[in-house]
This record gives C-alpha cells, sequence and structure tokens, in this order.
C-alpha cells in the first residue's frame, strides 16, 4: 500500500516538474510583449511567469464591492483561479474536483480565490449554492484578466453559441464590440503575491488535476 502512495507520488511530481518545464518553454516569449492585450485566440496569450508578482488590480466581491487584489494576496499564501465563469460546465466540473483537496489545501495555510468575469449578483448566486470555500471575485472589466495576461476574443459565432445554449454572460472589452475571456488558469502565489507555480492551457476543456494543485501548492510552500 506504501509503496502504490509512493509510487502515484512520484508519478504527480514527475508531472509538475514538466509542467512547469512546458510552461517556461512555452511562455519564455512572452516578456517581450504587451502581456495586457486583448489576444486573437487562447494560444497566443502572454501569462505571467514564475517569478513574477501578482499584479496591482481592482476586483469586486461578491457583494460588489471594490477590493485590491493584492490586499487578499498579502493576508495569506493564495491559490488563484481563474475561470470562464458559473455558465461553463468545464469550469463547474474543475470547482467541483477541487473539493476532494481543498481542505489539504487550506490546512497547508492557502486561501483559495476563484476570479471569473460574473457580475458580482452571479457570483453571490454560486456562493449560495456551494459549499466550496473559496473566495469569489468577480473580473468583469477584465481588467485581472489582461493584467495576467490570459485574455483572448471570442469568435462572434462563439459568443451566440455560448449565449443561446449555455445563458453565458459575456463581457464586452472597452473600447469594442468584441467579446473576451480568460483562459482558464491556476496561479500559485505567497503573500508578498511572488508567483511560484503557474499553469494555463489554451485548451479550455483541460484543467490541472486536483491532486497535481495540491502538490504544487506544497511544492510552493
Amino acid at each position: 500500500m506504501l509503496v502504490s502512495v509512493y509510487s502515484n507520488v512520484k508519478k504527480l511530481l514527475l508531472r509538475l516538474f514538466l509542467i512547469t518545464l512546458c510552461t517556461l518553454a512555452v511562455c519564455a516569449s512572452a516578456l517581450a510583449f504587451d502581456r495586457t492585450r486583448v489576444n486573437e485566440s487562447p494560444e497566443h496569450i502572454s501569462p505571467l511567469l514564475n517569478g513574477q508578482f501578482v499584479p496591482d488590480v481592482i476586483v469586486q466581491t461578491a457583494f460588489g464591492k471594490d477590493i485590491r487584489l493584492l490586499d487578499i494576496v498579502e493576508s495569506r499564501p493564495s491559490v488563484i483561479l481563474f475561470y470562464r465563469g458559473g455558465w461553463c460546465p468545464y469550469c463547474n466540473r474543475q470547482m467541483a474536483g477541487l473539493i476532494e483537496v481543498e481542505q489539504q489545501i487550506l490546512d497547508l495555510g492557502y486561501q483559495i480565490v476563484v476570479i471569473s468575469p460574473d457580475s458580482p449578483k452571479r457570483l453571490k448566486e454560486q456562493q449560495t449554492s456551494s459549499e466550496f470555500d473559496v473566495v469569489r471575485l468577480s473580473d468583469s472589466k477584465l481588467v485581472a484578466t489582461r493584467a495576467f495576461g490570459l485574455a483572448y476574443y471570442l469568435p462572434e459565432s462563439t459568443v451566440q453559441k455560448y449565449q443561446s445554449e449555455l445563458g453565458a454572460e459575456l463581457v464586452t472589452v472597452e473600447g469594442t464590440s468584441r467579446r473576451a475571456l480568460p483562459v482558464p488558469s491556476a496561479f500559485i502565489v505567497d503573500n508578498t503575491g511572488l508567483i511560484k507555480f503557474q499553469y494555463a492551457n489554451p485548451n479550455y476543456k483541460v484543467r490541472i488535476e486536483p491532486q497535481l494543485l495540491y502538490y504544487a501548492a506544497r511544492v510552493a510552500k
């Protein structure tokens, strides 16, 4: 039994190491770009990297109150998750899966912060319908999404599909008539805002596994 557990831990840590290497390889060129721009596709995002810091941006609580993201981060080390919205079935599946490692992550001294373009009203509805112990924040103007280098435009055909089939609440980028979303991602940061782990996959159907996120948090500690 112990051998099996040890073997599984080794495999997860190896995968964590490989993901980190791939992230650095794919994103190394991102330093030369304007990270806050909204990209034409999720494959062209330039996310913040390990060793960089959480930007000083304003988001909103589920009660519509403005708050500095840094004020939240500086209170405790944080696992920050960006997701597309409560309308997204893949996001809901990810959140449900995180429940299995939620207490383990909290026991390490972290808080779990989830950020989406959903309005404060929608966030409040999600809070009342979920037992997940997280800090839910609204980035309805995509300020944090852009500062983290995660924003990309949606094709109009996709906008119509998401709105008609999923009831999606999609944000219009300021100064344009185009809609955008964040690439789902995870950042593990200390209470100075230093990013110690980052995961962002342009394929919104692929999310970081809960156990892998837990081991990343443990290693980052």
